[in-house]
C-alpha cells in the first residue's frame, strides 16, 4: 500500500462494529477523505488515540492508500496541535462542535484545496488562543468560511447599504425579493469580514444581535448550499450564546 503524510483536521467520527471507528478529516493532500481506525475504542493497546478524533482537533499523520477499499487508514497518527483551552471550555468546544459539522455537511470534495485548508487549519489555533470575543467566533468563522464555498461578498459596503443574498452584492436600496439582510445585518458582515480574528471582542454585540446575525447567515448559506440545514449543533450554539 502507498503511504503519505498529511496534515487533518477532524470533522466527524462514526462507530464501526464493537472496537472500531471511521474518521472523517479535512487533510492537507486530498480534501475531505474517510480513514477506517480498528481496534480504536478497545481497552487494550490503542485506546488512547481516541482522544485525538475530537471535533476540529489538529492531527499529523502517515496514511495508508488501499486499492481494495474506499477508505483510507492510518500508519501513524499524533496531534498536530496542543489545544489548551478548546477541550476544557464549554464555549470554545461547542463553537468547535459546530465548525466541525458545518465543514462535514458543507465540503465534499476529495482533492486539496489548500486556501481552504490553511483557513480551518488556522482557525482552530486562533479559537483556542482566543481570550475575548469567543462569542463572536462562529459568526466570524461563518463568515469568511463563505471566501472558500464560492459565494463570498462580490463588491465592497457602504454605510446604510443591504445585502443581497442571492447576488451576493452590497445594494443601496433594497433588492425587489424577500432575500436580503438588512441595513444592520449588512454592516454586521462588513464588521466581521474586515476584522482581525485577534480583535473580535471590539465587535460589540448582544445576545439578540448575535442570534439574529446568525439566523441571517444561515439564510445566505441555505440559498446558496441546501446542506447547511442538516446542521443540527445550532440549536445547541444559540442556547450557549
Amino acid at each position: 500500500m502507498k503511504s503519505y503524510k498529511a496534515r487533518g483536521v477532524v470533522l466527524h467520527t462514526l462507530k464501526y462494529g464493537d472496537s472500531s471507528m471511521v474518521v472523517y478529516l479535512l487533510t492537507d493532500v486530498g480534501g475531505r477523505r474517510s480513514y477506517m481506525v480498528q481496534g480504536v475504542r478497545s481497552t487494550r493497546g490503542r485506546g488512547s488515540k481516541l482522544a485525538l478524533f475530537q471535533p476540529m482537533f489538529a492531527v499529523e499523520f502517515e496514511g495508508l492508500e488501499s486499492p481494495r477499499r474506499q477508505m483510507d487508514s492510518f500508519r501513524e497518527i499524533r496531534s498536530g496541535a496542543v489545544l489548551r483551552s478548546v477541550p476544557f471550555d464549554v464555549r470554545k468546544s461547542t463553537i468547535a462542535l459546530f465548525m466541525a459539522e458545518v465543514l462535514y455537511r458543507l465540503v465534499r470534495e476529495s482533492e486539496p484545496n489548500g486556501p481552504l485548508f490553511d483557513f480551518v487549519w488556522g482557525s482552530v489555533g486562533a479559537l483556542d488562543a482566543m481570550e475575548e470575543g469567543v462569542a463572536n467566533f462562529h459568526l466570524w468563522f461563518l463568515a469568511n468560511l463563505s471566501r472558500f464555498l464560492g459565494f463570498y461578498p462580490g463588491n465592497a459596503y457602504t454605510a446604510g447599504a443591504f445585502f443581497d443574498i442571492r447576488e451576493g452584492l452590497y445594494t443601496k436600496t433594497p433588492p425587489p425579493h424577500a432575500g436580503y439582510m438588512s441595513g444592520e445585518h449588512a454592516r454586521t458582515l462588513d464588521d466581521f469580514i474586515r476584522c482581525d480574528v485577534r480583535c473580535l471582542g471590539e465587535i460589540g454585540l448582544n445576545r439578540r444581535q448575535r442570534v439574529g446575525f446568525l439566523d441571517a447567515l444561515l439564510v445566505y448559506y441555505g440559498y446558496h448550499l441546501d446542506a447547511i440545514r442538516a446542521v443540527q449543533s445550532v440549536k445547541i450554539l444559540q442556547e450557549v450564546f
